[in-house]
């Protein structure tokens, strides 16, 4: 075997090795960490064509059965050696993997492994919450009743396309629980990060899972195109304006900034000091590449104070080796993105309005650093002087967040989107109508870091409702 792997596109399961092969190269050097095989348009065009024999093959397998398989594949995930590309890769060797191509920190890749295998491994609570405890006999039977209703649920869709990024392993738990609900996944995966979904695949495959259900295709713009378009119901992450052109099309499920916030009520805003560790967790968990954390904070007054204490706590996270136990910083795969975000918040910082306390903590010395041919940016903390400033609302992929004072009155008719909101409040009042604002996905009443979330309270949309619809039905019974 080569000791460079080899991935090759899946074709419902069967391994195809193409003459197009994208060599992704171990950041910062000449070598070669992986050669990926490259699908074109045309082949994923044909093949998803071919779906509804996919879907078939899953149908006929009971629910309970799938669960059993995704709990045993959690195991295989976290434990065992896997072939990947061609070569035996252990749980080691996958941090290591993905840690050379993505900037990733060990840490934080055995981080985000672990919770992949969490919900491998709660799989039926996950099921349970997506579908609001229905008995997962109806799925299997195409109608049931529960309650002593009778119900029906039937797929709308013979497959689940699902546009990934590089960013961050743990969201391939968002198309996971597909294969629960028997309906096959297309997954093109980021150019950096093929690893994590081949192997929560071959996971599934050394579970028992069928083959016909796992299609990878590394492809191009117009492959991605031919996946979005074919598909019946579509996964796609990317920043807003990547997202954006598919916001209205009811097949596809967006996952762009979730510009999360953190609001605190006129009743706790002279305590913020108790809150300090939940703010940092909050914007810094992951190395704050996730949607769920933290990127504006909105508080009714003490913002200089708020902004300069968590810009002092955040100033602790420094570049380290990649595989120093200490390690909470990821770099950037491509230097590209890290001297476009640097330039953008300073950009944002010529409008007046704004104080970078980071800068200020770091006694002027650069956000963008470079340490071991891998490029950084340091934690940035930004005090603004109002909602409408450039800097109020944006989100990057690394810890960045705006703290904005205003009224609290004022905070709801302000946030826009929200895809988690944390009110530090024990206002009744306020709580009611928090309760009531159609912008905030999740959210959380008390001080409850942004970044903790149950997998079987999805945050963003619900996959079984994606997935399935429910229809009346009379099931005639001989006499």
């Amino acid at each position: 075997m080569s000791s460079v792997p080899h991935i090759p596109i899946l074709r419902h399961g069967r391994e195809y090795h193409s003459l197009d092969v994208n060599e992704v190269p171990v950041i910062g050097s000449d070598r070669t960490a992986v050669r990926v095989s490259m699908a074109n348009s045309g082949l994923v065009r044909r093949d998803l064509l071919e779906m509804r024999q996919a879907r078939n093959v899953l149908r006929d397998i009971p629910t309970a059965d799938l669960i059993a398989m995704a709990r045993q594949a959690g195991r295989h995930f976290l434990e065992d050696e896997l072939e990947i590309g061609g070569v035996m890769q252990g749980p080691d060797d996958y941090v290591r993997h993905l840690s050379s191509t993505s900037g990733l920190p060990h840490t934080l890749i055995r981080m985000n492994m672990k919770k992949l295998g969490q919900l491998f491994k709660d799989m039926d609570q996950v099921m349970g919450g997506l579908t609001r405890g229905l008995d997962l006999s109806v799925i299997d039977r195409g109608y049931g009743e529960q309650g002593g209703v009778p119900m029906s649920f039937s797929a709308v869709t013979d497959s689940l396309g699902v546009v990934l990024p590089s960013n961050s392993p743990a969201v391939n738990a968002l198309w996971m629980p597909s294969i629960i609900m028997k309906v096959p996944v297309v997954l093109k995966p980021g150019r950096e990060e093929p690893w994590t979904p081949m192997r929560v695949i071959q996971a599934f495959l050394k579970a028992g899972a069928p083959a016909e259900a796992f299609s990878f295709y590394p492809t191009s713009h117009d492959g991605a195109q031919g996946i979005i378009r074919r598909c019946g119901r579509v996964m796609v992450f990317g920043d807003d304006r990547t997202v954006g052109q598919y916001a209205t099309d009811p097949r596809v499920e967006v996952h762009g900034t979730g510009h999360t916030k953190i609001l605190f009520g006129e009743d706790k805003i002279d305590d913020w000091q108790s809150c300090l560790d939940m703010l940092v967790e909050s914007v810094s968990a992951n190395s704050g590449r996730s949607c769920i954390n933290t990127s504006a904070i909105l508080v009714p007054r003490h913002g200089a104070e708020i902004a300069r204490a968590l810009a002092e706590r955040l100033a602790s996270m420094q570049p380290r080796a990649a595989d120093d136990p200490g390690a909470n910083l990821s770099g950037f795969a491509n230097p590209a993105m890290a001297d476009y975000i640097d330039g953008a918040i300073d950009e944002g910082l010529k409008t007046p309005g704004a104080v970078d306390h980071s800068a200020v903590v770091r006694a002027g010395s650069p956000r963008r650093v470079e340490r071991d041919n891998m490029n950084y940016l340091l934690p940035t903390v930004v005090e603004v002087n109002g909602w409408d400033h450039p800097l109020a609302n944006r989100e990057f992929l690394f810890p960045f967040t705006s703290v904005v004072e205003m009224p609290q009155a004022e905070m709801l008719e302000q946030i826009g989107y929200t895809l988690v909101g944390t009110a530090i409040t024990g206002d009744k009042a306020w709580i009611t109508e928090l309760l009531d604002c159609p912008d905030i996905e999740r959210l959380n009443v008390g001080a409850w870091p942004t970044n903790r979330i149950d997998w079987n309270q999805p945050h963003e949309g619900n996959l079984f409702d994606f997935l399935y619809k429910r229809r009346a039905i009379h099931v005639q019974t001989a006499a």
